[in-house]
């Protein structure tokens, strides 16, 4: 994970608040909670969240409401709604106000977990640098061998390399050393920097 993720979960039962804590410090982000939604905004404005979990039906200041004055201190912050009692009206509402999803409870667990984990891809907050750079310079290496009509067993004898070690760095299953990458790219012909792409 790329950035520690923090999520803020704003709903006045505590149960839930617990089970979801532990349910998302689990996977690895790091939770706050807060049954008073009408201390939600002054938290937004004093701490760094990159998620919010907003239950709709909560007493003194309803979701939808809460996610008004949200979006007029942050209009960028990805925000998730859960509520027990879901109508077409609220969904449209939470729409209307750019929610990144709008789950009804209960909700099953590994579901949730994706929808979350695909909302943060989504903001840029989930990607590994180092696996992208493996990635490209996997693709690029295959690209490259490709258009020079070359196997793996040829580029192989090229670089004294093993085939499975250049089949694991094409497919980014295995971090090549500067040594591997030099050698593949002096039997390819092109500079080194060349299977770096755009990184």
């Amino acid at each position: 994970m790329a950035v520690n993720v923090k999520i803020l979960i704003v709903d006045d039962d505590r149960d839930i608040c617990e089970y979801m804590t532990t349910m998302l410090e689990t996977t690895g982000y790091e939770v706050s909670t807060l049954s008073d939604p009408t201390k939600a905004v002054d938290a937004i404005r004093s701490e760094t969240f990159h998620l919010l979990i907003i239950d709709l039906m909560m007493p003194r200041l309803d979701g939808i409401e809460l996610i008004e004055r949200i979006r007029k201190v942050d209009s960028d912050i990805a925000i998730v709604v859960f509520t027990g009692y879901p109508s077409v009206e609220t969904a449209v509402d939470a729409l209307k106000l750019n929610v990144s999803d709008y789950v009804k409870k209960p909700f099953e667990i590994d579901e949730f977990r994706e929808k979350i984990a695909e909302i943060l891809k989504k903001k840029g907050l989930l990607i590994n640098p180092e696996a992208e750079l493996h990635k490209s310079v996997g693709q690029n290496i295959r690209r490259i061998r490709k258009e020079q009509s070359l196997t793996l067993k040829q580029l192989s004898r090229r670089t004294s390399l093993s085939v499975s070690l250049l089949s694991q760095i094409e497919r980014a299953e295995s971090s090549a050393s500067v040594s591997s990458l030099y050698k593949i790219a002096v039997a390819l012909g092109v500079k080194l920097t060349t299977l770096f792409g755009d990184f």
